[in-house]
């Protein structure tokens, strides 16, 4: 970990694109390459093409919820938008890179003031039962309830539920029976201070924006 705590990668997580290409099949590459520069690399390496994330993200035909993207824009155009690769957020065990956004899960008050629930279990883990039989747990449920079934309590360190919080960033979040709603949590790359070149003095950007930038730059 780096002093933010961060994971540090080094030569071991490098991809061997020698490798990938040798297969015969079309791939792409995503991670930091939605640049005019990163795509006329990645096709002199024989990638079909590139993964866009970021810069699209917090577009206007992005489905994020406008209230995301608005508060997002507002801190880009400040200056103080930044990302956090957390080590420990996602239940799947990857690093997450999660935006500081006022008000979501990216602040430690709000991520206290949900109760832990899995209701959604779409990144539940398998395991094997006494009995022989396949159990579903996640490290993002309630203490209890992963315990029970198994689960070590260190691995429920700072995990929180990506499913529910996935699906309030894009306006679907779960409201509960005690009036609690599911809060966001958005991801977002590294980059997300270069959406500003888009922007200008607008407060909002289009796909096409990003395309004809990228298509323009790799001319």
């Amino acid at each position: 970990m780096n002093d933010l705590g961060e994971p540090v990668y080094g030569d071991r997580d490098a991809i061997e694109l020698e490798k990938i290409k040798a297969l015969g099949l079309p791939f792409w590459l995503a991670g930091c390459w939605g640049t005019p520069e990163k795509l006329q690399e990645a096709l002199s390496l024989g990638a079909k093409g590139i993964q866009i994330g970021t810069a699209l993200a917090f577009s206007e035909e992005s489905g994020f919820t406008d209230a995301i993207k608005k508060l997002a824009i507002e801190n880009i155009h400040k200056g103080t938008a930044s990302v956090f690769t957390d080590p420990s957020a996602s239940p799947t065990g990857f690093p997450f890179k999660v935006l500081s956004l006022e008000g979501s899960l990216s602040e430690e008050d709000a991520y206290q003031e949900r109760h832990r629930r899995c209701d959604l279990g779409f990144l539940r883990h398998l395991y094997e039962k006494p009995d022989g039989k396949i159990g579903y747990r996640c490290p993002a449920e309630p203490e209890s309830v992963f315990i029970a079934k198994g689960g070590n309590p260190d691995d429920m360190k700072g995990k929180k539920c990506l499913c529910n919080a996935l699906l309030s960033n894009i306006g679907l979040g779960q409201i509960r029976k005690s009036g609690y709603h599911e809060n966001s949590l958005v991801t977002s790359g590294d980059s997300i201070m270069t959406i500003g070149q888009f922007l200008k003095d607008r407060a909002s950007y289009k796909t096409e924006d990003v395309i004809n930038w990228l298509m323009e730059g790799a001319a």
